[in-house]
């Protein structure tokens, strides 16, 4: 003889339709279903990172030898 089941869903209070049930139970199934986004690989240091040697574009106009030297 096998072991009972325990529910997976038990109703405490009220009294729901059999169409309140099904909802529950497919919202329920979703969300256990779903996989959680796989996290984003992680950097080995800032000081690894090649987008530093990437050079910020060329803005020409009044002033813009002045202005390069100003901190952005």
């Amino acid at each position: 003889m096998t072991a009972p089941e325990t529910p997976l869903l038990r109703v405490v209070r009220g009294n729901p339709s059999d169409a309140e049930v099904a909802a529950l139970t497919a919202v329920v199934a979703a969300a256990a279903s779903a996989r959680a986004p796989e996290p984003s690989p992680k950097r080995d240091s800032w000081w690894a990172d090649k987008a530093s040697l990437v050079r910020a574009p060329l803005s020409p106009g009044d002033g813009a030898w002045r202005a390069s030297a100003l901190p952005r």
